[in-house]
């Protein structure tokens, strides 16, 4: 005989528990009486002992039965929880979502995340930060779930859905000459040792920061390289050189450095949001759909300019 315990077992125990008698039970199962007493048999077969002294006018539990009721009400409690999880998880409207993101764009992970939590408060939300050749690492590895990235080189594996444009501004000490102005040409930076990112956080997104300069004639080499851009803007503000910087970068700036506006043909940077090609599951479409993104690959380099 199969000695395993069946979710039908519990139910039908508990129901003959709390009636004490086998046809309201029946009844309230929506089940013969006759099988319903088949079950309950069976039941004990499976425990070992009698659970319910039966008579031919009462029914009542025994001592075993007494001690199994609450364990029993508490085994399908839990599953029942379980499950519901289990559908909540499935749907997306439980479980844990890591999102590994490049801190230039903090802000912008702050606002996503407090949409999506309002939306999926039972969610548990891990963030991880890096450089944008970090995120997309962990998209492809599997460690993270969404990503947010800048400028990021296109990869066949990870879609590109684009959250927002932002227009790359110079970064000067105050007592650069251009500093006396709100706006520089990028010829006017020539001369000035060049503090950046270091090329290997992400090649695009390198070659784009610095196009201002490029198309200037001007030689990109850095003098120092940081890995965050509050470092960057520190040693600027030391008088050590000068940057080329996303503006969300320079939202709060330190005495003794200036923010001016590129004259020329608009650079601009592009914030994306990563995920594994082909994932869609209700949790990552969840976050997608509470963060506004742009579906698409970000083959378009010019898309979100207006």
């Amino acid at each position: 005989m199969d000695r395993s315990i069946e979710f039908r077992h519990l139910r039908y125990f508990l129901a003959v528990a709390e009636e004490l008698h086998f046809g309201r039970a029946a009844q309230r199962l929506h089940i013969a009486q006759p099988a319903l007493s088949q079950q309950i048999r069976q039941l004990e077969k499976i425990v070992g002992v009698e659970l319910l002294r039966r008579t031919s006018r009462s029914v009542r539990l025994t001592e075993a039965g007494a001690t199994f009721q609450p364990r029993a009400r508490d085994l399908l409690g839990r599953l029942a929880s379980d499950l519901d999880e289990a559908g909540r998880v499935g749907r997306g409207e439980a479980g844990r979502l890591d999102v590994a993101f490049i801190t230039s764009a903090t802000t912008i992970v702050s606002e996503r995340l407090r949409a999506f939590s309002r939306r999926r408060p039972d969610v548990q939300v891990k963030l991880h930060d890096g450089f944008t050749v970090d995120v997309l690492a962990a998209l492809e590895r599997g460690t993270a779930d969404i990503g947010i990235v800048r400028d990021a080189d296109e990869r066949d594996d990870i879609d590109l859905s684009l959250l927002t444009t932002e227009r790359f501004v110079a970064v000067v000490p105050a007592e650069h000459p251009a500093a006396r102005g709100n706006h520089v040409e990028a010829t006017a930076l020539a001369a000035d040792p060049l503090i950046l990112f270091p090329r290997s956080a992400g090649a695009h997104a390198f070659d784009v920061n610095t196009q201002p300069l490029q198309d200037a004639g001007i030689d990109v080499q850095a003098a120092q390289e940081f890995s965050n851009w509050h470092t960057i803007i520190m040693f600027v503000s030391a008088g050590l050189g000068v940057s080329i910087a996303p503006y969300s970068a320079t939202t709060l700036l330190p005495p003794g450095v200036r923010r001016l506006e590129l004259d020329g043909p608009p650079a601009m940077s592009r914030i994306f949001m990563a995920t594994r090609r082909g994932d869609d599951r209700p949790l990552v479409r969840a976050f997608l759909a509470a963060s506004g993104a742009m579906p698409g690959h970000g083959d378009d380099r010019t898309a979100g300019l207006s």
